[in-house]
């Protein structure tokens, strides 16, 4: 989750001494206090940490698939939701593609994990690697992942996925390239990438995938085309 307040970051333990030490801080005119603005920015955030952390200890209390949580789109993360169609179309495609034993790998595609794990779970590896730490709350199989340094996974994962799913968040070409870094690492063999029209000369031209005629749509209709692109004939395991 970005959290674009200019703020200095401050630890929980800072902003307690903050709190013990005020006096003290009104005393010394050198000494930089927090205006009331940020200090509230700053309380919302230990707020949402509290929260997710709570989610968190419920759900490993339970000991199961977390299906009831549902999140909204992040626009300042560029999160778009597939609509159903699309999400239960990818949903049939990674079960004919994927054998039991094998490893899917969901790249920036946060909404797919939970219909996919609920469909082969039981058989395969479903692992989410995203950015948004709101799905934290489907470990062990969420990986914290930024595009922006593609190769900073946790080690023992390098070829070891029988199918990628990817959907970079950003319609750049600095995007594209950085996750199908990522991608080249993991994949072993067959690579899916929903992305925009827009960016199917990179596509093509960083993993060599091929345009296929299944698109996918979104549940509040994007201006932006959007296209699915593949190594293997994606369309024929569709049909």
């Amino acid at each position: 989750m970005w959290f674009n307040v200019n703020i200095a970051v401050l630890t929980l333990d800072k902003v307690s001494k903050l709190g013990h030490n005020y006096k003290a801080m009104e005393e010394d005119e050198d000494v930089p206090t927090l205006s009331a603005e940020t200090f509230a920015a700053l309380q919302e955030f230990y707020a949402e940490q509290q929260k997710r952390q709570e989610i968190l200890s419920k759900l490993e209390a339970d000991n199961k698939l977390n299906e009831n949580i549902i999140f909204e789109e992040n626009w300042q993360l560029s999160q778009f939701w597939y609509d159903e169609e699309t999400v239960q179309t990818l949903v049939r495609g990674v079960d004919k593609i994927l054998s039991d034993g094998g490893k899917v790998a969901l790249i920036s595609c946060p909404t797919l994990f939970v219909p996919i794990k609920r469909q082969i779970g039981e058989r395969a590896k479903v692992t989410l690697l995203e950015f948004d730490k709101r799905f934290e709350v489907h470990a062990p199989d969420f990986v914290y992942y930024d595009y922006n340094f593609p190769e900073k996974l946790p080690s023992g994962l390098e070829k070891t996925y029988d199918l990628i799913v990817a959907d970079p968040p950003f319609l750049s070409e600095e995007c594209i390239s950085k996750t199908a870094q990522t991608i080249k690492l993991l994949a072993k063999k067959k690579i899916i990438v929903c992305t925009g029209a827009v960016m199917r000369e990179q596509v093509e031209k960083l993993l060599h995938l091929k345009l296929c005629q299944f698109q996918p749509r979104h549940r509040n209709n994007l201006a932006n085309e959007f296209s699915c692109y593949a190594n293997f004939d994606f369309d024929a395991v569709l049909r």
